[in-house]
């Protein structure tokens, strides 16, 4: 085979070779209605689960310090099944129903709009009330190993109705925060518990409201829209600046560091006001 020959069926492979690598995007967006249950390690006859990001979802390896993110529905009387993860924190919301947290050897009640937090290594499981069904949204980070926090005391649980609506510095009047979850240094928010997660809370826009859009650079973050519509800000759009989508009740975006995000409420006078289930966690960068 002559030498031209070799050349250009060499840069043809190159080619090839380069329209095959995809870049990573710096967000995703799943509307969580249309996600069918998928089988997990909280998989049970009366227990099903929904993942939203990390496991269980086919662009997962996307996510770097969140491992799971979804909603997991627990119908009435039924029980998910106990599960410990070595490596991994979660945080749970209880969005609906009522029940029983079964954390370690402690049976704890829980009901509507509670919270909490299970860190590495606790075996638990959640049993619902024979009344109706629960709804939960489950959360989970990746603890790297050369972190080794010294064990919780007690388990960390508080109701959101519970927590003061404020606004925070840097963000305009027209968002108030609930301040629900943070690391274990925190001062500000209601429990201070993560280790790789460094702040879960909720966002109420009025009408026309805006938490400004910006960026993390250390952090990965996920909105979830519980209620409302407006418009989500993801990334940057043609003009340069943010890329804005319009966003409704069930949206789900998940934000890689340094990604623009952002929220603009398209909700009016009189209408539900717009509420985000927010979270951020620690990107996991190479130690020195």
């Amino acid at each position: 085979m002559r030498l031209g020959s070799v050349l250009l069926i060499a840069g043809c492979l190159v080619m090839l070779s380069a329209q095959e690598r995809k870049t990573d995007p710096t967000w995703l967006r799943r509307h969580l209605p249309d996600i069918h249950p998928r089988p997990s390690e909280f998989t049970t006859e009366s227990c099903r689960y929904k993942p939203v990001f990390g496991a269980g979802d086919a662009q997962a390896r996307i996510c770097r310090s969140v491992s799971r993110f979804g909603e997991l529905t627990v119908e009435a009387g039924g029980s998910s099944a106990p599960v410990s993860f070595a490596r991994e924190e979660h945080a749970w919301v209880l969005l609906e129903g009522a029940g029983t947290l079964h954390y370690g050897a402690l049976d704890q009640p829980v009901r509507k709009h509670d919270f909490f937090y299970i860190p590495p290594g606790v075996r638990h499981w959640f049993t619902s009330h024979t009344g109706g069904s629960c709804r939960a949204i489950v959360m989970g980070f990746r603890v790297p190993a050369e972190l080794q926090p010294p064990p919780l005391e007690k388990l960390l649980i508080a109701n959101m109705d519970e927590v003061p609506k404020q606004v925070v510095g840097g963000h305009p009047p027209s968002t108030l925060y609930q301040l629900l979850m943070g690391d274990r240094q925190s001062r500000r928010d209601r429990l201070a518990a993560g280790i790789t997660l460094t702040s879960l809370f909720t966002m109420e826009f009025a009408p026309g409201g805006t938490n400004i859009p910006h960026h993390h650079e250390r952090e990965e973050e996920i909105y979830l829209l519980l209620e409302g519509r407006g418009e989500m800000v993801a990334g940057g759009g043609l003009d340069g600046i943010e890329g804005r989508h319009a966003a409704r009740a069930g949206d789900a975006y998940f934000f890689r560091l340094n990604c623009t995000v952002g929220f603009y409420a398209g909700n009016r006078e009189g209408e539900p006001k717009s509420r985000i289930l927010a979270v951020r966690s620690r990107f996991p960068f190479p130690q020195p």
